[in-house]
């Protein structure tokens, strides 16, 4: 996919692609009739990006700018404590048909347990889970311009929930910015960058997923205004994740 891309150069970041591609998503059903939204859950290390990937997702889809998940860029541990959901407005009475699932960012120090199920008696016990309540797609998101810095203890607990998962995943990359000055001078020039090529090789190093499931991403967050080739970067990632689920 990464190369396709590379190929074609950046013609499918016209605004007939941004367009298209925000209509497909007002459209958008799951295929399943039992299940009213596709439930995507976020997970990442910390400062990955994933609140703000959260917020970039809603003003792609609202035109302008916006803050729905609440973020911290000076903590140095993650703003998001609770497994939080968020939906994101699609008119004035209803909602896109997919909803997004935040959580902690790991660290050093987390202990994943796959074998531990959750207890009667915790608080998000549900002994009778809906197919809406459960999860349908795992998103693992990486800053870009860490991979390389990123513990072996943090890899090692990312690959854990992806193993113990088992519904389908692809994985982002934040940050493409920071991670490639060309980038930062042009949007346009991501799918050409050899550098985020080499993190995308990388990740599915240490992480696991193949190339066609790892998208590259420019959250939005000094930005005042949308932007197309933004827009695009993150509609592409939607695209992949409704086709073939639910």
């Amino acid at each position: 996919m990464l190369s396709d891309y590379i190929s074609f150069g950046v013609v499918w970041l016209l605004s007939t692609f941004v367009l298209e591609n925000l209509d497909l998503m007002k459209q958008y059903k799951p295929k399943n009739n039992e299940a009213s939204h596709l439930r995507i859950l976020l997970h990442g290390p910390v400062g990955a990006g994933k609140s703000s990937f959260i917020n970039s997702v809603q003003s792609v889809l609202q035109g302008s700018v916006s803050t729905l998940a609440p973020t911290d860029a000076a903590s140095g541990s993650s703003f998001t404590k609770k497994y939080k959901t968020y939906k994101i407005p699609n008119g004035p009475d209803a909602f896109y048909s997919f909803v997004l699932n935040d959580i902690m960012g790991l660290e050093e120090g987390y202990k994943f347990n796959p074998g531990h199920r959750i207890t009667e008696d915790d608080p998000f016990y549900n002994p009778s889970p809906t197919l809406d309540d459960r999860v349908h797609v795992l998103v693992s998101v990486i800053p870009a311009d860490s991979v390389s810095l990123i513990s072996d203890e943090v890899w090692k607990k990312l690959r854990e929930v992806r193993l113990a998962a088992r519904i389908p995943q692809v994985a982002i990359l934040t940050k493409v910015d920071k991670a490639c000055r060309k980038v930062k001078q042009d949007i346009n020039n991501v799918y050409k960058s050899k550098y985020l090529k080499k993190q995308v090789d990388l990740l599915g190093q240490l992480l696991g997923p193949q190339e066609n499931c790892i998208f590259l991403v420019k959250n939005y967050v000094s930005e005042i205004n949308t932007h197309d080739g933004i827009d695009a970067l993150i509609l592409c990632t939607y695209k992949m994740l409704k086709q073939n689920m639910l």
